[in-house]
C-alpha cells in the first residue's frame, strides 16, 4: 500500500514538473487560475451566458473560416467556382460552408442580445464604461466582418448587395467618398475589390476582433460579473452599507474616545 502511494506521489510530481517549469518562467499558470476562478453572484441567470455564447460563435466562425480559406480562390475568375467546389466536391464542405454562412448571422444576433442584456442590467455604468465601449467596437467589427465576407462568393447577390452597402457608406460626411473608393479599390467594384475584401475579412478584422475580445475578457475578470438588478450580491459581495463597512470601504462613525 505504501508503495502504491509513493508511486502516485511520484507520478503527480512528474506531472507537475512541466507546470512548475512554465510557471517559474512565465507566470501563465497563475494567470490562468486568476482568469478561471473568480467570485460571481450566486443568483446569475442564463442571460449572463450570452457573452460566452457570442465568443463560442466567433470561435466557430474563425475555425470554419480557416478551412474555407484553404480552398477559396480570391480572384474574380475563380472565386465562384471555388465556392461551388467547396460546396459540392469536398467532403463535408457543404456543412463547413453552411456553418460559416449561417454562423455569421448567429454571431451578430448573439452580440446584439448580449449588449441588450448589458444595457438592461446597467452593466455599462461605472466602473465598466470602458468595457461597454470595447463591446460596441466588437459589434461594429463583427458587422464589418460580415459585410466584407458577403462579397466573397462573387455572385450576383453578393455583388449588388456590396454595391448598395458601399454606396450607403459613400453618403457619409467628409470621409464617406474616400471610404467608398478605398473599399472598391477605385471608382467602382472591380478585380481589385475582391482581394481587398478578402484581406480585410481574413486578416485585419479577425485580428482586431481577437484583440478587442482579449481586452474585453480581461476587464470582465478584473471588474467581476455584473449582478442582475434584483440581486443582493455584487460579484460575490453583499450590497449595502454593512458590506462596505466590512470591506473597509465605509468608515465607521467616530466614538467619543476617538480623536478627530
Amino acid at each position: 500500500m505504501a508503495t502504491k502511494t509513493s508511486r502516485k506521489h511520484s507520478l503527480a510530481d512528474a506531472a507537475l514538473i512541466p507546470l512548475d517549469w512554465t510557471e517559474e518562467r512565465s507566470g501563465l499558470v497563475g494567470y490562468t487560475k486568476w482568469f478561471l476562478f473568480r467570485k460571481v453572484p450566486h443568483d446569475i441567470s442564463w442571460a449572463q451566458t450570452l457573452g460566452a455564447a457570442s465568443l463560442t460563435a466567433f470561435i466557430v466562425q474563425a475555425t470554419t473560416g480557416v478551412f474555407l480559406a484553404m480552398y477559396y480562390k480570391p480572384d474574380p475568375s475563380n472565386a465562384y467556382s471555388s465556392i461551388q467546389n467547396i460546396t459540392e466536391e469536398l467532403t463535408l464542405g457543404w456543412l463547413v460552408r453552411g456553418m460559416h454562412k449561417w454562423g455569421a448571422s448567429v454571431f451578430i444576433i448573439l452580440m446584439f442580445l448580449h449588449m441588450a442584456r448589458v444595457f438592461l442590467f446597467g452593466a455599462y455604468k461605472y466602473p465598466r464604461e470602458l468595457n461597454w465601449i470595447l463591446g460596441a467596437l466588437i459589434l461594429v467589427s463583427g458587422m464589418a466582418e460580415g459585410f466584407t465576407g458577403y462579397l466573397l462568393p462573387w455572385d450576383n447577390t453578393a455583388y449588388w448587395a456590396t454595391v448598395v452597402g458601399i454606396n450607403i457608406n459613400a453618403t457619409g460626411p467628409f470621409v464617406g467618398p474616400f471610404l467608398a473608393q478605398f473599399l472598391q479599390g477605385g471608382l467602382m467594384i472591380g478585380p481589385d475589390t475582391l482581394p481587398k475584401f478578402y484581406a480585410l475579412h481574413m486578416l485585419v478584422l479577425p485580428g482586431a476582433i481577437m484583440a478587442l475580445i482579449g481586452l474585453h475578457l480581461y476587464l470582465v475578470v478584473r471588474l467581476g460579473v455584473t449582478s442582475p438588478p434584483w440581486s443582493k450580491t455584487a460579484a460575490g459581495r453583499e450590497r449595502g452599507p454593512e458590506a462596505g463597512a466590512r470591506e473597509g470601504l465605509i468608515r465607521e462613525p467616530a466614538t467619543e474616545g476617538d480623536s478627530a
